[in-house]
């Protein structure tokens, strides 16, 4: 049995850090708030709500330059985000 990988973050740690990623890019946070609805104000004070971060991780999932580019930064896999929104999802 393979011991437990410590390096890969918690679901909410690892949307916290797409979260933070996305805003990165003002054309990225813009597109971000134009698809989910939400205005900057709703995102500070949801920051850790796990339905907002999964809406995150799908926002991502749904232009996978995006996914591939923020899995790359976060040193993830692109596996990793889509688990991770289905897990927020649960």
């Amino acid at each position: 049995m393979r011991a437990a990988d410590t390096n890969n973050p918690d679901s909410a740690t690892l949307a916290l850090s797409a979260l933070a990623w996305t805003l990165s890019d003002q054309h990225r946070a813009e597109r971000l708030l134009a698809l989910t609805g939400l205005t900057s104000d709703e995102l500070r004070a949801r920051a850790t709500d796990p339905s907002l971060l999964a809406a995150v991780l799908a926002f991502l999932e749904s232009h996978e330059p995006d996914l591939l580019a923020c899995a790359d930064a976060l040193g993830v896999t692109p596996e990793a985000l889509i688990a991770a929104h289905k897990e927020l999802e649960a």
